[in-house]
């Protein structure tokens, strides 16, 4: 079941005649980061690199991307600074830290430490590849990493190496073990089905994750590929993904709230043996877990959204599908004080549009247009 997006008439904003900054939002307007719409964001994103040494095929093309170059990429001494920010001025209670691959950060440790020497009691988790992770579960942990989603979209070698176009399947399975003992948990994993070739194979990696205390979330896949091939025709929607898993399993609402996460969350059962369809007996048998469908696409949540993000490169991005960027590196580099970079962040989120990247809702619409960057350069 989709949120639904009956938001108020948003509040107008104050012009600004500045190229690259966004429009004044009204003094009156509530603290921390808040939009026309009444949305609080609360929930940062954070790249620390747009370099991935994978390359899935609903992400970017077989031979890569043009990278950033070093000195475009915020540093963590930068990193730490913008999220003390966020925190104590904006009122940031989660934060995400994303890529590209995290993990080819060489201070990827050091830049977790320092942030939880800062901030001591907030979650701190990060989406990986999970390849070299195993090597580094540990030490993430002891610097103060609260938990960790690794990117899983299939279980057989074969398809692992089509959908990324690397043979390391042993070595993610190896990371997501090393996390699970580490304490990294709850462990999530991500995966995008793709017509045709892992769609078929979903139930099985529901069952292998919900056997190792996994929670598994299938993500529709989105049009943030940088190849752009995406359409709404092939992609599998989320009553399809429903509908795979019910040949296997029940699946039932979570009684838990939502509370702003982008996962719908489904109690799984056994289904009943002899029971081949969605239609057959619900098993007697235990909860044996959860699994998440993020449906963006088909089911959207916008209208719940608390999320900020902040690129590579140190650009706000107040929506996932935005074509409007806003330099907060530029000015922190120019010396502005922590309450002049926070105006430029609140006045950024202000006049986030109300649902891909638009005014309106709908990624079939015919005024939708992809956004330049893919996922990898945003940073999800």
């Amino acid at each position: 079941m989709s949120v639904q997006l009956g938001m108020p008439q948003p509040r107008e904003e104050a012009a600004s005649a500045l190229p690259g900054v966004p429009a004044r939002r009204p003094a009156d307007a509530p603290a921390g980061l808040v939009d026309r719409y009444g949305r609080r964001a609360t929930d940062m994103r954070l790249s620390l690199t747009d370099k991935c040494n994978l390359r899935c095929t609903y992400c970017m093309p077989a031979e890569g991307l043009e990278w950033l170059a070093k000195q475009a990429v915020m540093s963590a001494e930068e990193i730490v600074r913008i999220v003390k920010v966020g925190v104590e001025q904006l009122g940031v209670r989660e934060l995400r830290l994303t890529g590209g691959e995290p993990l080819v950060r060489h201070d990827l440790v050091q830049i977790i430490a320092a942030l939880r020497a800062n901030h001591p009691d907030l979650p701190i988790s990060m989406t990986t590849n999970g390849v070299g992770l195993a090597k580094k579960a540990a030490a993430l942990k002891e610097a103060g990493l609260t938990r960790i989603n690794v990117s899983l979209d299939s279980l057989h070698e074969e398809t692992f190496t089509k959908l990324t176009r690397r043979p390391f399947l042993g070595q993610v399975l190896a990371g997501v073990d090393a996390a699970w003992a580490a304490g990294l948990g709850p462990v999530k994993l991500n995966a995008v089905l793709m017509r045709g070739i892992n769609d078929a194979e979903s139930p099985q990696l529901l069952d292998w994750a919900l056997g190792r205390g996994y929670e598994l979330r299938f993500i529709e896949q989105m049009p943030l590929d940088a190849d752009h091939g995406w359409t709404r025709r092939n992609m599998i929607t989320a009553a399809e993904i429903r509908d795979l898993l019910s040949r296997e399993f029940v699946l039932s609402p979570d009684p838990r709230a939502r509370d702003g996460a982008p996962a719908e969350r489904f109690e799984v059962r056994r289904r009943a043996a002899g029971s081949a369809d969605s239609a057959g007996p619900v098993s007697p048998g235990p909860v044996l877990g959860t699994v998440g469908i993020i449906a963006s696409v088909t089911e959207p949540f916008c209208s719940d959204c608390r999320r900020t993000r902040i690129t590579a490169e140190g650009k706000i991005m107040s929506c996932l599908f935005s074509r409007e960027e806003f330099d907060l590196l530029g000015l922190l580099r120019a010396g502005a004080t922590d309450r002049e970079l926070a105006q430029r962040w609140q006045d950024a989120m202000w006049i986030k549009p109300k649902a891909h990247g638009m005014d309106h809702v709908g990624l079939d619409a015919p005024d939708f247009v992809q956004p330049d960057r893919s996922m990898s350069a945003i940073g999800g």
